[in-house]
């Protein structure tokens, strides 16, 4: 069935730190809108990371259908433009039958570019791109941070510096232009054929580290430490760069205990929400609410349908 409406059709983002409740949540929002769930966490793309990136089961996710959960390999290479534009292929699709799609996730960068857009930055230069990935073969993430901190150091406050590929990607727009890469971001919003209303997941610091301690433990419990022992060969991948796996590669390296690499996966999951909650904090559109108001924001979502 198509919609014929003078509406645009809307797409709600439900987005915030990690555990915070927002996979519940949109499941509730897509029931009853009659509606589906678009994944907006970039780690939960991957089949081989199932467990360690809390990727909702099929009871978790009730019988509503989700997208871009799972979707990829490891080995393949993916980035927010590609999502970006394969979600709004997507979005053109399922809006010819429904005015509301639900969009989840904890990704920011993921979120504003399918949202938004992005500026232009250069095409890559072969030998810089060389230059960049023989420093951080030889000397590591300390390097690609102590580079980023003197070319750019607004960048280097707001980049995830646990991320190495964004790291080398906002090296290397520098080196290239000769600016520095935050100058370079106008946030020109690129035009959307849907209006967009952006939630976020507001829960007290104590209830939100709680859950985090609760959902490691319940990872550890479902096998993660199987999981992850099973991805050593992949260390080395960009995805694999993330909470959870790379403690769990130190002790299977024998550097740390399986005790202490608990305890650091519980440190590094509150850094990583703090960052997150941060990043979201400075978007201006976002609603923040408590996850259990469901009813305030299903109100919200109709006033513009």
């Amino acid at each position: 069935m198509t919609i014929h409406t003078n509406q645009a059709p809307l797409l709600v983002v439900v987005c915030g730190p990690t555990a915070s409740g927002k996979t519940s949540l949109a499941v509730k929002l897509a029931h009853h809108f009659n509606t589906v769930v678009l994944s907006a966490d970039s780690r939960q793309f991957y089949k081989e990371m199932r467990i360690g990136t809390a990727v909702p089961t099929p009871e978790e996710r009730e019988g509503v259908e989700h997208y871009f959960v799972q979707h990829l390999s490891v080995h393949q290479p993916y980035n927010a433009s590609a999502y970006a534009d394969e979600a709004l292929l997507l979005l053109h699709q399922l809006f010819l039958s429904r005015r509301v799609v639900i969009l989840a996730g904890g990704s920011g960068l993921y979120i504003n570019m399918l949202c938004h857009g992005m500026d232009p930055m250069p095409d890559p230069e072969p030998e810089i791109r060389k230059l960049i990935d023989e420093t951080y073969s030889k000397h590591g993430l300390e390097a690609l941070q102590a580079w980023i901190a003197r070319l750019d150091p607004e960048t280097h406050q707001r980049i995830d510096l646990n991320n190495p590929k964004r790291l080398q990607r906002a090296i290397e727009v520098c080196l290239i232009t000769g600016k520095p890469y935050s100058q370079q971001r106008t946030a020109v919003r690129q035009p959307r054929f849907f209006n967009i209303l952006k939630f976020g997941m507001n829960r007290p610091r104590p209830e939100l580290f709680e859950r985090i301690a609760r959902r490691t433990d319940a990872m550890l419990a479902e096998g993660l430490l199987e999981e992850a022992r099973g991805l050593i060969p992949c260390r080395n991948l960009n995805s694999l760069q993330t909470v959870g796996y790379r403690e769990l590669f130190d002790h299977f390296d024998g550097k740390i205990s399986l005790e202490q690499a608990i305890t650091d996966i519980k440190t590094n999951t509150r850094r990583y929400a703090k960052r997150q909650i941060t990043w979201f904090q400075r978007d201006e559109e976002i609603h923040w609410e408590h996850p259990d108001n469901l009813q305030t924001l299903i109100s919200k979502a109709e006033e513009l349908l």
